[in-house]
């Protein structure tokens, strides 16, 4: 038996502190364990920029290559050219090393193996594949690729840009599109300030989450600084991307949806649109109005791509920053970006003003509270039963309808805390809902008590 740490698989991939929840050899034997399920056929590999990275990487296509499965070595790239490499090359395995928005301490894997992200019972098979060192023997081929070129082109074929003058803030937050957003934008003829655009995979200048406003506080003064009408932010490893406007508004991720949602719909009548359970119910109206149907997933990028994937949906949201298409058959935020700008290309509008068109309904941010596994299934259980005569949607913690709101209270799926998300239709509402959620529950009052609230 092989000694592998458990806690660092998670829902959708695989996460933890580098030297102290997995290292190298984690990292070899779950090369030994992909290439199992690979041999004879390719595996892509890529990596971010974290230090531990390249060294995790070595170690991981030695273990793929070990069990008798071909690999093909991107280098340190971002995880959105990652995949692309994974469909251009027609691989049938692919582990990007990273661990994504989480601070430079951690590390991990995201993987692929067939044309769906993994499930969590396909990860918990590798995982016992991992343990029990049950491995497949050979010895695969190994190769390089450099796609940078023909990812780049790719994009700049896919969208015709009217108004390449405007002024915008690449923060890439000395991550993986450090060098890529820039270029592609000034490509477009797009006046481009760079903030945070050398490559640190230590993050030195702010978190890599970019979906915690707290995080954009430098971008937010430089938009304002510059007099540039859009901020565009991404994650460590460049698969999420948040906009903030020319007035130095941070812009949720389910509310630019809806612009990329009246942008597409109408040229696709009756198509879906996945959307994470976290969004506001502007979502689903906006879609339909628009004559598309509105599809509620669970948060996690596996969720939401597979329902992608499973409904043949036009595109899909989540309020961490990742959109996926159709046209992709999956998520890019490179890709995103473009089309946010062609849309206010065909609109004629700043980010600002498009955005202001978008309804607004009282809505809390996450509220993220430490809290342990067990405690967290603990106050689940009492929220389920304090509401069991109200419409609770259990796919992912307990999501609790309200007449005129809902309530959200959900286990990280990376992260040991639990979240909360409120919204109403006026402030009173919200007031009360957020008010009668927490006196159900003896757990959940004891956590808000403990953070202050």
């Amino acid at each position: 038996m092989n000694g592998v740490e458990r806690s660092i698989f998670k829902t959708c991939d695989i996460r933890g502190i580098y030297g102290h929840d997995l290292d190298e050899g984690t990292a070899y034997l779950l090369g030994r364990a992909v290439g199992s399920q690979s041999r004879g056929q390719r595996v892509v590999v890529g990596a971010d920029l974290r230090p531990s990275s390249p060294i995790m990487a070595r170690s991981l296509v030695n273990g793929v290559l070990r069990s008798g499965a071909d690999v093909v070595d991107l280098g340190q790239v971002p995880t959105s050219l990652f995949y692309y490499a994974k469909q251009r090359l027609q691989a049938h395995g692919a582990v990007m090393v990273t661990a994504s928005h989480n601070p430079a301490r951690y590390n991990g894997f995201k993987v692929m193996i067939g044309d769906l992200p993994i499930s969590p019972d396909e990860l918990d098979a590798l995982r016992v594949t991992m343990e029990n060192g049950e491995f497949a023997e050979g010895l695969g081929n190994y190769s390089r690729a450099d796609l940078v070129d023909e990812y780049q082109d790719s994009l700049l074929q896919a969208f015709d840009l009217q108004h390449g003058a405007r002024q915008v803030v690449v923060d890439a937050g000395n991550g993986s599109l450090w060098q890529l957003a820039p270029a592609l934008l000034e490509a477009r003829g797009l006046r481009v300030e760079r903030l945070f655009c050398t490559p640190d995979g230590t993050f030195p200048n702010r978190d890599p989450n970019p979906a915690q406003a707290t995080n954009l506080l430098d971008l937010r003064q430089r938009i304002l600084a510059t007099d540039a009408e859009l901020g565009i932010a991404y994650d460590g490893d460049g698969d999420r991307v948040i906009f903030v406007d020319g007035r130095g508004r941070v812009q949720p991720a389910d509310r630019t949806l809806v612009l990329f949602v009246r942008h597409l719909l109408p040229g696709a009548p009756g198509a879906g649109v996945v959307y994470d359970l976290k969004s506001s119910s502007i979502v689903a109206e906006e879609v339909e109005a628009a004559g598309g149907v509105p599809l509620m997933e669970r948060s996690g990028y596996s969720f939401i791509k597979r329902r992608l994937l499973a409904e043949e949906a036009l595109l899909a949201g989540e309020l961490s920053g990742h959109y996926f298409f159709q046209a992709l058959g999956g998520d890019d935020a490179l890709y995103a970006t473009l089309l946010l700008l062609q849309v206010l290309d065909k609109l004629g509008a700043t980010f600002a003003e498009a955005i202001d068109t978008v309804p607004v309904y009282p809505i809390t941010p996450d509220i993220r509270i430490p809290c342990p596994a067990e405690r967290a299934r603990r106050l689940l259980d009492e929220l389920q039963a304090a509401f069991a005569e109200y419409p609770v949607n259990t796919r992912d913690g307990v999501r609790i309808q309200f007449t005129d709101g809902w309530a959200l209270v959900r286990q990280s799926v990376t992260e040991p805390l639990v979240t909360l998300r409120y919204e109403a239709h006026s402030r009173e509402a919200l007031e009360e809902i957020q008010h009668l959620v927490r006196e159900s529950s003896p757990t959940l009052h004891a956590l808000l008590v403990s953070i202050g609230q």
